[in-house]
């Protein structure tokens, strides 16, 4: 196992107040065979100079300087540069336990899939830093079912490509699409389908940092970027994994049901949105209400939109 290079990607834009603490996760791990493939894209505060002060004191760390590009474009920078035998992803806003990469390379190994993946602690600033999980049951999964899966929310298993180690096989064709947001459900079906099996185990031993302004915790048009993704996965679905269609539906249900949350009451320049999220709810809801797998809190939600898209909505926000 100790023989097996292993490249940790991390994307770095003006995280100056979180990346030592990240890179400081990284060079501690138990499981020292790394090459660490910093991205520093474009950042206009110190992140470059803390990457670079790494990359002088430890050779397992290596910097590349880019124009932003955003998150894809970093990731897809590292994915070119990597040689290691397994690839994971580090958001240089968060940070691991010190045995992340060695459990992970452990259950890849002895379960001879193609990714491994583990639970997560959301960490806030000034929270203490929960204790990593002892040793506990891990579950392989066919690279169908674990799709499914993820597409159907059920606990454990997401779409992120962070708190996993893939074999970096499974990437030689993909990259990440270059400006959407939720990139990485993007990129869940090329690499499920260059996979075979997937390994989970419930340690929680990567830290996802939850910041006030980040993208993800504000609302715009580009969060709509996650309806273009999955509606167009629905379109290809019949044709090229007809197994999934049903699973992407119930996801794309919960993709509407979210806009109509987080999308600012009676602001017209969401009206786009908000229509279109409404419709696909009236197209899909009663196919995703007769599906025994959709989760409690669609099917909930389906019952209220029979009364109307008012009622809907502003039930929406008041969760």
């Amino acid at each position: 196992m100790k023989e097996a290079l292993v490249s940790v990607i991390v994307p770095v834009y003006n995280v100056g107040a979180y990346l030592q603490q990240c890179l400081q996760s990284i060079a501690s791990q138990s499981y020292a065979h790394l090459e660490v493939i910093v991205v520093d894209d474009g950042s206009t505060d110190d992140s470059g100079n803390i990457a670079d002060e790494w990359a002088s004191h430890d050779n397992r760390f290596r910097v590349v300087h880019q124009p932003n590009g955003g998150l894809s474009a970093a990731r897809n920078t590292a994915l070119d540069h990597a040689t290691g035998r397994y690839v994971t992803f580090v958001d240089s806003d968060d940070f691991i336990a010190p045995q992340y990469v060695e459990v992970l390379c452990q259950l890849i190994q002895e379960s001879r899939a193609q990714a491994a993946l583990c639970g997560w602690h959301l960490y806030a600033d000034g929270d203490a830093v929960p204790k990593p999980d002892d040793a506990s049951h891990s579950r392989t999964y066919t690279a169908a079912e674990a799709a499914n899966h993820i597409f159907y929310q059920r606990k454990g298993l997401t779409q992120s490509v962070c708190a996993r180690l893939y074999d970096a096989s499974v990437f030689r064709d993909v990259r990440f699409p270059v400006g959407m947001l939720y990139e990485d459900l993007a990129v869940l079906m090329p690499v499920m389908q260059n996979s075979q099996t997937v390994a989970f185990t419930p340690q929680r031993l990567y830290y996802y940092r939850q910041r006030q302004g980040s993208i993800i915790t504000t609302f715009n048009s580009r969060r709509a970027h996650i309806l273009d993704i999955l509606e167009d996965l629905e379109r290809r679905a019949p044709h090229e994994f007809p197994q999934h269609l049903k699973a992407i539906r119930s996801r794309l249900l919960s993709a509407y049901f979210n806009m109509l949350r987080l999308a600012p009451l009676h602001d017209e320049q969401f009206a786009p949105i908000t229509t279109r999220s409404w419709e696909g709810i009236l197209r899909l809801r009663r196919s995703c209400f007769a599906d025994g797998n959709v989760r409690l809190r669609n099917k909930v939600a389906i019952i209220l939109s029979l009364l109307g898209r008012t009622v809907l909505t502003h039930t929406l926000h008041c969760f």
